[in-house]
């Protein structure tokens, strides 16, 4: 599983290093990214690639924003990318995706920047978390109610995903 998981980083840096800034932005979130029936088609990042900024882009300057993501990714210059530089890529690609993601979901005002008001309902132990966790409304959570609010959602994510994965061994005729 490690393996499958490393290539498919691995994977995923090349390309995205192949493609320059090739990924298009929207309101701070990443598009083109993953897979699914949205999120397919062009992924440029337009005012990043376009460098004379003319509102047109060349190929002269999708091969310029190439070299250049190569050039960030290549920490020690020799020209080469080993499997430390590709790991710190996909390290760097992850954390910039969810730092946008983080933006989309809970930039209230849309300011590109979180204030502690709007991270207060986000993700984690927020209002609205805290709330429903605390099962008997006391206004406290014990350890029991933050237990069951995980098994809780151990369940759902494995109802969501259930099924996913299966016949992905069976070779083609179905065995």
């Amino acid at each position: 599983m490690e393996r499958i998981i490393a290539a498919v980083l691995t994977g995923t840096v090349v390309l995205s290093l192949g493609g320059a800034a090739l990924a298009q932005q929207h309101e701070g979130g990443m598009m083109g990214h993953g897979m699914g029936g949205h999120g397919m088609g062009p992924r440029i990042d337009f005012d990043t690639v376009d460098a004379d900024k003319d509102g047109k882009v060349t190929p002269a300057e999708v091969t310029a924003a190439r070299a250049a993501r190569f050039a960030a990714a290549d920490a020690n210059a020799d020209g080469k990318l080993d499997r430390a530089e590709l790991a710190a890529q996909a390290q760097k690609m992850m954390a910039e995706r969810m730092a946008a993601r983080a933006l989309d979901m809970l930039d209230a005002d849309r300011d590109g920047a979180l204030s502690a008001e709007e991270m207060a309902d986000g993700p984690g132990m927020g209002s609205r978390m805290f709330t429903r966790i605390d099962a008997d409304k006391d206004g406290a959570l014990t350890r029991a109610e933050v237990d069951a609010a995980r098994e809780n959602m151990r369940g759902e994510h494995g109802k969501r995903h259930e099924g996913r994965y299966e016949g992905r061994n069976q070779d083609r005729s179905g065995n």
